[in-house]
C-alpha cells in the first residue's frame, strides 16, 4: 500500500500512514526490524492520548524551540524510525534553529549509515554527521556511543527523539541539555531529559518548527523566559495523567 493509496478521510490515516512508513524504511535497509515493535509500543501510548498533541506537549514544543534557537550547537540526532518518519521535517527544523543533523544507530551498521544518510540528502539535507564516528560517550559498551566529535561531541543543546535511555542519561551527564520526543512519560529518556515532549514525532517535529519560525529573531530574554517558565516534572506529569485517565 502506498501513501496516495490511503484516504485521508480513513479515521486510521494517521497510524496508518506511520506504519507503512517504518515498514518501507526497513524494506530500505533504513529502520532496522527491531523498529517495528519500537513503533508498535510509540503507537498505543499515542492512543491513549487520543493521537493529539495535547497542551502539556505544545508548551514543551515551544519550550523546545526557545532552547534551540538559545543554543550555541544543536545537533538533532536521528535514528532508522527517525529518517523513516520524518526526513523532511527533521531538514525544516534543522534549518529553522541552524542545527547539525547526525545519525545515530543502536544497530549500526556501515550500510545502514550510509542508506540514511543518503536518504536525509534526499530530503533536503545540505550535510549530514555521524559517519566520521571520531568521537565517543563516555560509559556506554554499545555502538550509540560512536559520535562525530565535532556533532553531537561538541554539541551544547542535542534533539534525542525515539531514544534509548542508557545515552540518554549518558548525555545528561555530560551536562548536554537534551530534548526529548517520547510517547512514554515513564522512560527512562524522558525522566531524564530536560524538556520531554510526550507526542508523536510526526506532530512533534512540525510544531516545534512552527513555534522555531515564529519565535525566530526574539530576543534571548523572551526565549529564556520561555526556557525558564517549562517545568519537565509538570509535563511529565500531565501526559500520564492523560494516558491513564483519557482526560
Amino acid at each position: 500500500m502506498s501513501e496516495i493509496e490511503l484516504p485521508a478521510d480513513h479515521p486510521r490515516y494517521a497510524s496508518l500512514l506511520t506504519r507503512h512508513r517504518i515498514e518501507d524504511g526497513v524494506e530500505k535497509g533504513i529502520t532496522s526490524k527491531q523498529g517495528l515493535i519500537a513503533q508498535g509500543r510509540g503507537e498505543a501510548f499515542d492512543y491513549l492520548l487520543g493521537e493529539q498533541t495535547i497542551p502539556s506537549a505544545d508548551r514543551a514544543e515551544r519550550a523546545a524551540a526557545a532552547q534551540l534557537l538559545l543554543a550555541d550547537h544543536p545537533v538533532l540526532s536521528v535514528n532508522g524510525n527517525v529518517a523513516a518518519l520524518v526526513a523532511p521535517e527533521i531538514v525544516d527544523l534543522a534549518a529553522a534553529v541552524d542545527a547539525d543533523i547526525e545519525v545515530n544507530l543502536f544497530n549500526r551498521t556501515e550500510k545502514r549509515m550510509e542508506a540514511i544518510a543518503a536518504h536525509l540528502r534526499e530530503h533536503g539535507a545540505d550535510a549530514v554527521k555521524g559517519l566520521t564516528a571520531d568521537g565517543r560517550i563516555p560509559n556506554l559498551s554499545h555502538e550509540r556511543a560512536k559520535v562525530d566529535a565535532d556533532g553531537i561531541g561538541a554539541a551544547d543543546v542535542v534533539v534525542v527523539p525515539l531514544e534509548d535511555g542508557d545515552r540518554a542519561e549518558a548525555l545528561a551527564d555530560l551536562d548536554k541539555t537534551e530534548i526529548v520526543i517520547d510517547l512514554n512519560p515513564l522512560s527512562r529518556s524522558a525522566q531524564t531529559a530536560a524538556i520531554p515532549i510526550v507526542d508523536n514525532i510526526i506532530r512533534a517535529v512540525p510544531t516545534m518548527t512552527e513555534h522555531a519560525e515564529e519565535l525566530h529573531g526574539s530576543a534571548s530574554e523572551t526565549l529564556n523566559t520561555i526556557v525558564d517558565q517549562f517545568a519537565a516534572s509538570d509535563a511529565l506529569t500531565a501526559a500520564e495523567e492523560a494516558i491513564r485517565t483519557g482526560v
